[in-house]
């Protein structure tokens, strides 16, 4: 089966969706079923998106965008740095 990647505000959307139906007296498993993810992923999201609005979701995945940018170039400044020191020793 083939997995479908959700959008923060669709994600959130779904949560919204989800909260209606278990308000109305639906089970965790028929809310998934209907809005067709797993019980586990309902949850993950539950966890990550609960209590956010649809601007606070985009701003939050912008912010973990740019936070594994920024753990690249440090990733890669301090591998250029360990070389360097290497080269610099002379045990090239």
């Amino acid at each position: 089966m083939a997995r479908k990647r959700y959008r923060a505000e669709e994600i959130i959307h779904k949560l919204r969706e989800a909260e209606v139906a278990l308000a109305q007296g639906k089970s965790t498993a028929e809310v998934c079923k209907k809005l067709g993810v797993t019980e586990q992923t309902y949850y993950r999201w539950r966890r990550e998106y609960g209590g956010l609005k649809v601007d606070q979701a985009k701003k939050l995945k912008e912010l973990e965008k740019e936070n594994a940018r920024l753990k690249r170039l440090l990733a890669e400044a301090e591998l250029d740095k360990a070389i360097l020191k290497e080269a610099a020793s002379g045990n090239f």
